[in-house]
């Protein structure tokens, strides 16, 4: 485990994704497939996007980490959600639940406590979303965070605890946990908040990452560093958020170690 991130772990994580191309299993929302798919292609990983009740289960078995993303809601997507999270527990294989919305309906709310008793490896979601993980009166507008990530750390530290997982607060400074140990990841650029679905991205790269480190917090740490930089390195080339989202793409697929020193923060 990690107390720093360094320009060698990230990028020996990364060459190892881009080496082995793991098969990532994603049960996510319609806003964002093509853009998860595209992200997790860029990276090097190999995306399937598969939700049907029918074939879940098998799609779990050939997979190297599951990513499961509640953004558009249905009854046969939860009852799908379910039985591959329960078929990745069984296989052994990181489950990563990003629980989109979660305080904007009670609805959302309850879906998520439901699916969160599979106990999944790694959660990530904004500073509203993590906290009404833990407190049920706590509302959201919807996927927008409408607190600080400083406001959810204790409730990323409650929640790390009671599931035995690694939990991912993103916002300015992202912050990652195990309930023990937490690290700040410094990285991203305001115009990211324009795109829909980057957070969606970073949920897919932590599967990739988790795919090839079986230590989580590892894993969702340079996952978040790497989506933070590449959001620095866009932004740069970009004109707005839809060259951003773009340039981001090209990012993934582009960066190479002495980009990773460069931009990498203490």
């Amino acid at each position: 485990m990690i107390s720093e991130i360094t320009t060698e772990s990230l990028w020996a994580d990364l060459r190892k994704v881009r080496e082995t191309a793991p098969l990532i299993h994603n049960i996510t929302n319609y806003v964002v497939m093509n853009n998860t798919a595209n992200a997790l292609l860029a990276v090097g990983a190999s995306p399937v996007m598969a939700h049907a009740q029918e074939e879940v289960e098998e799609m779990v078995a050939i997979a190297s980490a599951l990513v499961i993303n509640i953004g558009t809601l249905s009854q046969d997507w939860i009852a799908a959600m379910a039985l591959a999270m329960t078929a990745a527990t069984e296989k052994g294989i990181p489950i990563i639940f990003d629980p989109v919305g979660s305080g904007a309906t009670s609805y959302r709310t309850r879906i998520c406590r439901e699916l969160l008793t599979v106990n999944p490896s790694i959660i990530r979601g904004n500073a509203s979303e993590i906290m009404s993980l833990v407190d049920a009166s706590i509302q959201t507008k919807g996927v927008d965070s409408g607190a600080d990530v400083s406001l959810a750390e204790q409730a990323a530290l409650n929640l790390a605890h009671h599931y035995s997982c690694v939990v991912v607060v993103s916002g300015a400074i992202d912050l990652v946990t195990d309930g023990h140990k937490k690290i700040a990841v410094p990285h991203g650029h305001a115009m990211m908040s324009r795109v829909t679905g980057l957070g969606c991205t970073a949920t897919a790269l932590i599967g990739a990452f988790s795919a090839i480190n079986t230590d989580y917090f590892t894993a969702a740490v340079h996952a978040m560093a790497l989506m933070g930089i590449c959001g620095e390195m866009a932004a740069k080339e970009a004109s707005g958020p839809a060259s951003l989202q773009l340039n981001l793409i090209d990012t993934f697929y582009n960066i190479e170690q002495n980009h990773i020193a460069a931009y990498l923060k203490d």
